[in-house]
């Protein structure tokens, strides 16, 4: 089959690999109908993830139909349609009692990390009952493939941890995909003001049409300093850091109100200082988070009744042999105005 190979910082490739065969009696082996590429992908391009080695398929999201079940799935047949959910999950161990299904002791955020992923024509998945979703009649599976992850991500790491209530003023810090899945999700809650901070234009025009009440377009010092002046000096309740560097981070922490909430969402790959000389007294609230993915039941049926369209996120299509230019495309967004790309199997 074919697949996308990372090769070590800076390298990947598409290679011949066998298919993936069922290890385990809770594994499935799904064929990929759909997937995308995440902001997480080309962090791993990067060197920013040691857990992924050389040789490893990426890919932690997708759209497919079972190929062949292990004898404990009771869930799934062959021929079902499936959501893959970026985390796996065995629901029995203690994060997963918890609710904490990214810190699953044999599962987590393995896929495309730690085992082969979903840039391939066939992937393998652990925990099959309570890692895939049957999906839905009438829902349009490229809107499910923001479902693995995007969307699930910018609820829980942005708008849940971040406490966004009605009447509140939020901020986004980031306009890419995760920073508009963000915005999309907030307005679950109705807050007063969600303000769009990006240097790219573009993608702020998009988030305008998306639902934000005011942009900024700037970085930095001058980004925070217009943001406290359309919050006349108070700063916002909650700030969302999705982007993933140290100066989108310090953003906000120079815009955070006292009583606060900074929810970062961004995979950050160097260390960022905590201002703390300042922040001490603030009565702030810093919050972290890898997905769990315990919205996406929900947020299927949200989508299942168009409260919520996020295809609106998708803006190029690729096969999986053209994957190298999609990448391309995707990386280099601000040339491309590429958001989320969807790559067919």
């Amino acid at each position: 089959m074919k697949a996308f190979i990372y090769q070590g910082p800076g390298k990947m490739a598409v290679e011949e690999r066998p298919v993936p065969q069922i290890k385990a009696p809770t594994d499935a082996v799904v064929r990929m109908i759909k997937t995308t590429i995440c902001g997480t992908d080309l962090h791993i391009l990067k060197g920013d993830v040691p857990t992924c080695t050389p040789g490893r398929i990426l890919g932690h999201e997708g759209v497919g139909i079972i190929e062949k079940t292990g004898a404990g799935v009771i869930t799934f047949q062959p021929g079902d349609h499936a959501l893959i959910s970026c985390i796996s999950a065995c629901g029995r161990c203690e994060f997963c009692r918890r609710g904490m299904y990214s810190h699953c002791t044999t599962g987590g955020w393995i896929l495309g990390n730690e085992i082969d992923g979903t840039q391939a024509e066939y992937v393998r998945i652990p925990h099959a009952d309570t890692s895939l979703y049957r999906v839905p009649s009438g829902i349009d599976t490229e809107a499910l493939v923001m479902l693995s992850d995007i969307l699930p991500t910018g609820f829980e790491c942005g708008v849940l941890n971040g406490k966004v209530a009605p009447g509140s003023t939020v901020a986004i810090i980031g306009a890419g995909p995760i920073g508009l899945a963000a915005l999309l999700t907030a307005q679950f809650y109705s807050p007063a003001h969600i303000i769009m901070v990006d240097p790219d234009t573009n993608r702020l025009d998009v988030a305008k049409r998306f639902g934000a009440t005011e942009t900024v377009s700037a970085a930095g010092d001058k980004a925070a300093e217009a943001v406290l002046k359309l919050t006349g000096g108070k700063g916002v309740d909650t700030a969302i850091e999705a982007v993933g560097i140290p100066a989108s981070f310090i953003t906000c922490e120079d815009i955070v109100a006292p009583g606060g909430t900074i929810a970062n969402v961004g995979v950050h790959g160097a260390k960022v200082d905590l201002h703390l000389e300042r922040l001490w007294s603030q009565n702030i609230t810093i919050t972290t988070r890898l997905v769990d993915t315990v919205t996406t039941p929900m947020l299927l049926k949200t989508v299942e009744a168009r409260k919520i369209d996020p295809k609106r996120l998708i803006t190029h299509h690729f096969k999986l042999g053209q994957i190298l230019d999609a990448y391309e495309t995707f990386g280099h967004a601000a040339r491309t105005q590429a958001l989320k790309v969807i790559i067919e199997a």
